[in-house]
């Protein structure tokens, strides 16, 4: 009688052999058997305010760490507002695991309560639909998720739970973890590669997409230096060589430079590791099109989802695979390549200086002063950066603010940025919870919006729950921004549908135990700043600045 367990029990007992440590959960009558089997557990549970915050937790703790991030929810509803996690995880290609609660099986398609068709829902946006039918099947079903989540290019995967299944007598022994194959390199494929890099004046790495660790992003910074290549990365993936290397070149997507987006067209061979050349980083399909331009590409996913132009070489392999192949060899010296390699990071550092800006918002590049009575958002991070450690994390959703955290914010290590590549807005806040709660000892910096932040704001009692401090700094321009940054584009002076009344944070956040700070001008960022610096670091307490800015300020 020893071996038996309910059907809940076996689904948590998988996934501690999964070597889970942390679930989030939203929670429901549907799974209470995985509720109660969690009850014993060394794992830790992590109760959010909103499904989406739930799977956008399980999300950035995915990119995070490389294993799928873990999130439960309840049917119906609950189901339809993780879909946007579903969404963001399918996007970016990341490793996570949605168990949802289900009607009991009697009740199917009688149009029960809460009664949906989960294959129906989500098959378009995730790796597999797993339906759990036997009770005897549940610790099969999670190393099943597990390997769909991980295999190829990573991915979500959802798995249905009928409620009196998993309450249910499970009896047996809990399947294995079964291994991901990580592809492999032959010199054979390798060879061409090293020789179009070898012979190329302009020669360039573009880099993103997971299956990355902190020593694959070291070899390959150090390849890339010692072999004078430069690197340029992947929309919302610029933590994999550190932010000042001169091997780094920028990064491409929505608020890259012209210049760095002018290198993609110029290089002679690309070789494009883990990531592929979609819509966001060609520009909607407009840079690197020519099918006379050499791409290599190492990924994965066979089929290369999302890739657009010329594909020279395709190789099946993640990346630490094929750097660790890679960095056994040595490029013959070439100074028109060291002139281009020094050309690349130049580049780099230009579009990541900060502008000049004095006190009272005056700045080289501005017609006009920002206004006294709003505060420079670039003062602002510019204060911050001053007092970052090496190792802080970032986190940032979809917006105008976002500008300043892909510009500005130095990822030295990695991981250490944590954003959506499919503009969902509200994970900024999720996001920096997640890695808090991971690695504690590492300063969580979360840049978000007025409208992004409210779209999740109640998470910040969790974040003050579970004692995971956050440095949250939201810039409040009263507006969605970048729609009206698109709406004067093409509707000049016709501003619609776009404004915003927002209460204030600062007073939120300490309603909520936090530490808030009011920033309304520049007279006092400095100190300001370093307030919140010593808060969170003193007091291990999340703290919150509410930078009033102005409403025309809409990029750096």
């Amino acid at each position: 009688m020893s071996n038996i367990r309910h059907g809940g029990q076996a689904i948590v007992d998988s996934l501690q052999q999964h070597g889970v440590e942390r679930v989030f959960v939203v929670p429901g009558e549907s799974y209470l058997s995985v509720l109660d089997g969690l009850y014993d557990s060394d794992i830790e549970t992590i109760v959010c305010r909103h499904e989406a915050a739930c799977t956008y937790m399980a999300d950035a703790h995915g990119k995070f760490t490389g294993q799928p991030g873990i999130a439960m929810v309840t049917r119906g509803p609950g189901a339809a507002q993780a879909y946007t996690g579903i969404h963001t995880a399918w996007q970016d290609g990341v490793p996570m695991i949605l168990f949802i609660g289900l009607v009991p099986v009697a009740d199917r398609q009688r149009e029960s309560f809460q009664e949906f068709d989960p294959v129906q829902w989500f098959s378009s946006q995730c790796k597999r639909v797993l339906i759990l039918e036997e009770v005897s099947r549940a610790s099969e079903i999670v190393a099943k998720a597990f390997h769909a989540a991980l295999e190829g290019r990573p991915g979500p995967v959802v798995v249905g739970l009928p409620e009196d299944i998993i309450q249910q007598a499970f009896m047996g022994e809990l399947h294995p973890v079964m291994p991901i194959a990580q592809g492999s390199v032959t010199q054979q494929e390798l060879q061409p590669i090293i020789e179009a890099m070898s012979e190329a004046v302009k020669p360039l790495l573009f880099i993103g997409g997971q299956n990355w660790d902190a020593q694959t992003c070291q070899m390959l910074t150090k390849f890339a230096e010692d072999n004078h290549i430069p690197v340029i990365h992947d929309w919302r993936a610029s933590d994999r060589v550190p932010f000042d290397s001169p091997a780094h070149a920028g990064y491409l997507g929505y608020g890259r430079s012209d210049g760095c987006a002018a290198l993609l067209n110029e290089a002679d061979v690309l070789v494009t590791i883990g990531t592929v050349l979609g819509d966001v980083a060609s520009d909607g399909y407009a840079l690197r099109q020519s099918f006379n331009q050499p791409n290599y590409i190492i990924n994965l996913d066979t089929s290369l989802r999302g890739h657009s132009g010329a594909v020279t070489a395709h190789i099946a392999a993640s990346p630490i695979s094929f750097v660790k192949a890679l960095c056994e060899t040595k490029l013959p010296e070439s100074p028109s390549r060291q002139a281009w390699f020094e050309h690349c990071h130049q580049q780099q550092r230009q579009d990541c200086a900060f502008p000049s800006i004095t006190a009272s918002g005056k700045g080289d590049n501005q017609q006009s002063a920002t206004k006294h009575q709003f505060a420079s958002m670039t003062l602002v991070i510019q204060e911050l950066t001053k007092l970052l450690p090496k190792d802080a994390v970032y986190s940032f959703g979809a917006g105008n603010h976002c500008l300043w955290a892909q510009r500005f914010l130095p990822t030295q290590v990695f991981p250490s940025q944590l954003s959506t590549r499919n503009g969902a807005m509200g994970y900024s806040l999720p996001a920096g919870i997640a890695a808090a709660l991971e690695s504690p000892e590492r300063l969580s910096v979360v840049i978000t919006g007025d409208g992004e932040f409210m779209m999740n704001e109640a998470e910040l009692s969790t974040a003050v729950r579970y004692d995971a401090p956050v440095f949250i700094i939201v810039m409040d321009n009263g507006q969605f921004g970048t729609i009206r940054q698109h709406q004067e584009a093409h509707y000049p002076h016709r501003v619609s549908g776009t404004q915003l009344q927002n209460p204030d944070f600062a007073m939120m956040a300490k309603s909520f135990g936090a530490h808030g700070i009011r920033i309304s001008n520049n007279d006092r960022i400095k100190e300001q700043v370093a307030e919140a610096m010593q808060t969170i670091r003193d007091e291990h307490k999340t703290v919150l600045l509410h930078v009033i800015t102005d409403p025309d300020e809409l990029t750096p």
